[in-house]
């Protein structure tokens, strides 16, 4: 999941496919990207089964990248991270709009609850512990993937899901903001739980407490609401993870839903109308 979503681009281009972009063009206009930027991400997504390729032309010869049942149910991931930008990241160059629910035609946020019983969820309300497949050294990439980007594409991504990207587009970052969300806290106790080197740790704690989602609060490091609020974030990466790209041993991680004490699935439902949400029934509010 690390190695296909850890890249703005990636997100960025799923997005847009989400949101009825087909054809090569249509990316290009939707997005501040170059050709061959463009043309990697596709390759790579229909390479992973969240594109497919179709030729619809021959001469000259054409294709399009349509959705496959893979791509079209990364939709929780993009709206918790839509949500969380809207809300928490304040200096984007045009407001993120708001989002309104064709069923009910309420503008609404995103609600995280229970497949079980029903009710609300946040981090203090799920427990995880390592289930059959799971550890920190076969869930955290072996290595992260090398992309070079121009200056210009460089200039062009800034801004877009910056801070998003702080979380998901390291292998590192993601995986200390999980050790934080089930109870790690000191700078030692991050390098021994994840194996990672001293200073990649410092590098994603020091990039994590300037975005307010950790405050150093002088020997330990507590997430701010900000950082709780990434909880559905994180969820909804893992259920795709886990869905797309099961392991004959079994989960990675299990999680009980403290409430009901039974397992936890989140459903993502409408605030408005407390109706669980699909994805082709969210659409944006223009901005006026």
């Amino acid at each position: 999941m690390l190695g296909l979503l850890g890249d703005e681009w990636t997100l960025l281009v799923v997005q847009q496919s989400l949101l009825g972009a087909t054809r090569f063009g249509e990316f290009k206009t939707r997005l501040p990207i170059s050709n061959s930027v463009l043309t990697a991400r596709l390759r790579v997504l229909t390479g992973a089964g969240l594109l497919e390729r179709r030729r619809y032309q021959d001469r000259p010869p054409r294709f399009e990248y349509t959705n496959t049942p893979r791509g079209r149910s990364l939709w929780p991931v993009l709206l918790s991270i839509w949500e969380w930008e809207r809300h928490w990241v304040p200096d984007h160059v045009e407001p993120l709009p708001a989002m309104r629910h064709a069923a009910c035609g309420a503008d609404f946020a995103p609600v995280v609850t229970c497949r079980s019983c029903g009710e609300r969820a946040d981090d203090k309300d799920v427990v995880p512990q390592w289930g059959p497949s799971g550890s920190w050294e076969r869930s955290v990439p072996a290595a992260a993937s090398t992309r070079r980007r121009s200056e210009a594409d460089q200039h062009a991504a800034a801004g877009l899901f910056p801070q998003t990207m702080s979380v998901m587009g390291n292998r590192w970052g993601f995986a200390l903001l999980v050790a934080a969300f089930v109870g790690v806290r000191r700078f030692t106790d991050f390098q021994t739980q994840l194996g990672t080197p001293p200073g990649s740790i410092a590098d994603r704690l020091a990039i994590f407490t300037a975005n307010g989602v950790l405050v150093d609060t002088g020997n330990r490091y507590e997430l701010t609401a900000k950082g709780r609020a990434l909880f559905p974030v994180l969820i909804s990466a893992l259920h795709w993870a886990q869905r797309w790209f099961a392991d004959p041993e079994g989960p990675a991680v299990l999680l009980t839903h403290t409430t009901c004490n039974d397992p936890f699935t989140a459903v993502f439902a409408c605030d408005q109308c407390g109706r669980e949400l699909a994805g082709a029934q969210v659409s944006a509010v223009p901005n006026s």
